[in-house]
């Protein structure tokens, strides 16, 4: 039994001559720290209020949400404050893996369960990970690009990849599992050397408007979220050359990415679910004493025009 769940019990103990069956329910009680990054990002929006819907459903689970604020010393004071607390659980979502890889190991070895969602650490120390698989995901990206460019052997045209933080394993595992795709096809170039948009639709905005200023000729766009993928649409429209290039984007969020591609903004986006209350429940069945594997793989679904109205529909949006 865990510690915060022990000492709950050892003080209900005391009462158990007056009522037995409270002390059954409050040592099932459980609080749940999660540290996430940010939340100026949409994705990271829908993650905190998916993980907050599940926490719901459980009448026994206090949930509390540290918000990062894109800075890796704060998550590292967030936990550090979840291992103060005794909390049952922690829940994390790295900005970058090196930099969380230490407060990890240090809540493991305080015999605090850690899950970690979506990004990876550096340190296998941890009871689970959940998420995407990013290069899953940008194998079927590359897939997608490769027959718009006019398929295996025959593709030509030129990209702009605008990547997400270079220090994330995601960033770099959806730029591997695209360029996949395209080692063997010399019809095609990729004009920029790993430039980071930091996932921020501005950002990507400022790279794009760059590259269209150097670039005469760019048939195709791959950022590796759907704001920065809207973003270069956005600098292209404004220089009055959306018409002439192609948008690719990832996550796929029903406000965002599937109505940028229902609008004709985007040509496809690759759906990237949040882990946040297939996490939850993993950690409660953990907590329960239910074997948990070490990893667990959230699939993904294309969504482009011929699906996007249907997505939508489904979830209310038109």
């Amino acid at each position: 039994m865990y510690r915060r769940s022990f000492f709950k019990g050892l003080c209900v103990a005391a009462f158990t001559v007056a009522t037995s069956a409270t002390a059954v329910l409050a040592a099932d009680n459980y609080v749940i720290g999660f540290s996430q990054v940010t939340t100026v990002e949409p994705w990271r929006v829908q993650f905190n209020k998916d993980l907050r819907a599940e926490a719901e459903k459980h009448s026994n689970v206090e949930l509390l949400i540290a918000d990062a604020n894109d800075r890796t010393d704060k998550q590292v004071a967030d936990v550090e404050n979840f291992i103060r607390q005794e909390v049952d659980a922690i829940l994390i979502s790295p900005k970058e893996s090196a930099g969380l890889t230490g407060v990890v190991e240090q809540a493991t070895d305080a015999g605090i369960p850690v899950f970690v969602l979506d990004r990876n650490v550096d340190t296998d120390k941890f009871v689970q990970w959940v998420g995407g698989d990013n290069h899953l995901i940008g194998q079927a990206a590359g897939k997608f690009a490769l027959e718009k460019l006019g398929g295996a052997g025959k593709a030509s045209g030129t990209i702009v990849e605008i990547w997400g933080g270079l220090g994330t394993q995601a960033a770099h595992d959806r730029a591997n599992g695209f360029h996949e795709s395209f080692e063997n096809e010399p019809g095609v170039k990729f004009l920029l050397d790993q430039q980071s948009g930091d996932w921020k639709q501005d950002q990507a905005y400022d790279i794009m408007s760059t590259a269209l200023r150097n670039h005469e000729d760019i048939t195709m766009v791959y950022g590796h979220n759907d704001p920065m993928a809207y973003g270069a649409y956005l600098a292209a429209k404004d220089a009055g050359r959306e018409k002439d290039i192609m948008f690719i984007g990832v996550d796929a969020l029903p406000g965002e990415g599937v109505t940028w591609v229902a609008n004709g903004e985007l040509a496809a986006t690759f759906l990237y679910p949040t882990p946040g209350a297939e996490g939850l429940r993993q950690a409660l069945a953990h907590l329960q004493g239910e074997k948990v594997e070490k990893s667990v793989v959230l699939g993904t679904e294309a969504v482009t025009i011929e699906n996007a109205d249907e997505i939508l529909k489904r979830n209310g949006l038109k």
